[in-house]
Parts: structure tokens; sequence; C-alpha cells
């Protein structure tokens, strides 16, 4: 007997130890994959060692389960466990390693990380995938219905006049603007979204057509009555002329960009949505995340496109690690009951 309970402590300490060893390592790949980035980072985590130590991580979790059981027997504990290889498995089936996996055994053979490019009012069912080198089918249809990219306000027009005087002017159209007593005022007449100029005319007009150009149409009244007009532009800055006085900047600060997204099934809509960053559309065992846009002419958005594959695991496992520790660091003393001690009497 004594034997046996020693080879017992003996095995559970071994356990311990491996799961201490497992946690150092886990720290020092959390430090490290932080500085790699984040392509070399999703490479080490998918590699043929990394699996292994997922894996073994798995097993560890059984194994305690099996050696302490103290960890069955309490119920918040066996959620925390319980919930920690359910995190686990969802992870490693949803990993690249993972869809393979189901592709080889059950002929699954979905996606798992590309991305779309969609210009307005076009509908695509085509990914490419990482490597980009090869494409892969989705079973429906994604429509960019519009693109638009929002702001904050103010918008701004930034002033150096030739002598090295500066003004920051937040955008107001028809509003007069001192500029001091020797250099007058400045008057913001139009705002553009695609500024265009004919070479003939001279005519400047804002062009309904496909473009990106955001400028400002500005009147400088100087101190000798003569007026000037200049124009800003967002993406030209400091374009002027020689006998322009003043360099004009247009600033805008993009605050978010938004596809309004369709999926077309068997020619009916059956999920629309307006993506941004971090809110997602998900349809048909994918998510679809606003990954980028056109930034010269607007015309088009990038969606990055993921499968959702072990993500209901992975939910499941951290909701239970959440009930688990709530309820074994603040409810396990209302289910057992406490024990109140009576108190200490003085004097018999």
């Amino acid at each position: 007997m004594g034997v046996k309970e020693s080879s017992k402590k003996k095995f559970r300490r071994a356990v311990m130890w491996s799961a201490l060893t497992l946690v150092i390592l886990l720290i020092f790949l959390s430090v490290y994959g932080a500085f790699i980035g984040a392509e070399r980072t999703r490479n080490l985590v998918n590699s043929l060692p990394l699996t292994v130590y997922w894996l073994a991580w798995a097993l560890m979790l059984i194994t305690g389960l099996a050696a302490f059981r103290r960890l069955i027997r309490v119920p918040s504990l066996l959620l925390i466990h319980a919930g920690c290889v359910l995190i686990l498995a969802g992870a490693m089936w949803g990993s690249d390693a993972g869809h393979k996996l189901q592709k080889q055994l059950f002929g699954i053979d979905k996606i798992r990380t590309g991305r779309m490019a969609i210009y307005e009012g076009d509908s695509k069912n085509f990914v490419a995938l990482e490597n980009g080198q090869q494409t892969k089918e989705l079973p429906f249809s994604v429509k960019l219905k519009d693109f638009r990219i929002e702001y904050y306000k103010p918008e701004y027009l930034w002033v150096q006049s030739d002598e090295g005087r500066s003004w920051k002017i937040a955008v107001e159209i028809n509003r007069e603007f001192p500029l001091g007593d020797d250099f007058g005022t400045m008057t913001i007449l139009r705002k553009f979204e695609n500024f265009k100029i004919t070479i003939e005319g001279g005519i400047v007009y804002d062009d309904l057509e496909p473009g990106y150009n955001p400028a400002l149409e500005v009147q400088i009244r100087h101190m000798d009555g003569t007026v000037t007009t200049q124009y800003a532009f967002e993406r030209s800055p400091g374009h002027i002329h020689p006998e322009d006085k003043f360099v004009l900047r247009y600033q805008r600060i993009i605050s978010d960009y938004i596809s309004e997204l369709q999926i077309i099934e068997n020619n009916k809509v059956v999920a629309e949505k307006n993506i941004e960053v971090n809110h997602p559309l998900h349809y048909g065992g994918y998510h679809f995340y606003q990954h980028s846009y056109d930034a010269k002419a607007g015309q088009y958005t990038v969606l990055e496109v993921t499968s959702d594959t072990g993500l209901v695991l992975v939910y499941g496992g951290y909701l239970m690690l959440c009930i688990g520790v709530f309820w074994h660091l603040w409810l396990r003393d209302i289910f057992t009951g406490q024990k109140i001690k009576p108190p200490n009497k003085l004097g018999g």
C-alpha cells in the first residue's frame, strides 16, 4: 500500500512539473510571437513542433483530470479544466492541419483563410488564398452594394505663408477666416470629392465619374484689396504655383470605412450587412472581415475571409472556463454553505 501511494505521489508530481514546464514554454512563445509579427507567428503556431506542443497540452489536461480526482469531484475545477480542453480542441480543429484532416476524413474542403477584392456593384465567389497563386470558390456569391469612407469632424485646412507663419482652419464653407493684419482673410468656397479641371477652358468641377481627388477651393483677400484663388488637395499637399503666397493642405482623418455587403445564393439575397473593422458578416461557415480598400479611388473593398471551423468549441470552452472561475471564486460558498464558528467564550 505504501509503495502504491508513493508511486501515485510521484506520478502526480511529474504531472504538475510537466504542466509547469508547458506553462513556462507558453509564456516564452507568447513573448516571442509578439516580436516576430503576425504572419510569422501564425506560421509558427501551425508548424509541426507547435502542433505536438498543443497536443501535449491537451493530453496533460486530460491526464490531470485522471490523476487528481478532486478536479472531477469539484464542479468548478472540472468546468475550468474541461473548458481548457475544449478551447485547445477547437483551436486545433480550426487550424491548417485541422482543415486538412477534415478533408481527408470527411471530404470537407473549406477555405481556411483568404481575401476577396470586389468593386462596387459587382458580385464575386472566388477567394484568393494566402499564397496568392490559387483561388477557391465559395458556394455562394458576395456582392458589394456600396462602399464608403467616413471621416472625423471637423476637417482641417492647413495654411503656411512664405514667411513661415501657419494656421489651422476648420473647414466651413463660405466662412471668412482672418489671417492677421499682414495677410488678410481666407474663405473656403467649395469642397470637391473628385476635383477636375479642363485643359482648354480651365473650368473647375466635381467629377461624378469614378475617381478620388478631394480638394478645397480657397479665396484669399489680401491686404491690398486683391483677391486670388488657390486649391488645397488632400492627396497632393504642397501643390502650388510660383506666384502663390501660401502653401495649403487639406486634411481629413479616416474614422471608418464601411462595405455594404449582400450574400447571394440561388439568385436570391439571403443575408446582408454593413461591415466595418471588427464587425464582420457571418454566413455559410465563414466570417467576412473588412481588411482594406481602394485608397486611390475608393471604388472597391478588400475582404478577409476566414473559416469558422472550431469556433463553437472555442466559445463553449471559454464559457465553461469563465463559469468555472466565477463559481470557484465567488459562488462556491453559496452552494456548499458557510460554516459559522461559535464565538469564543472568555472566562468560562
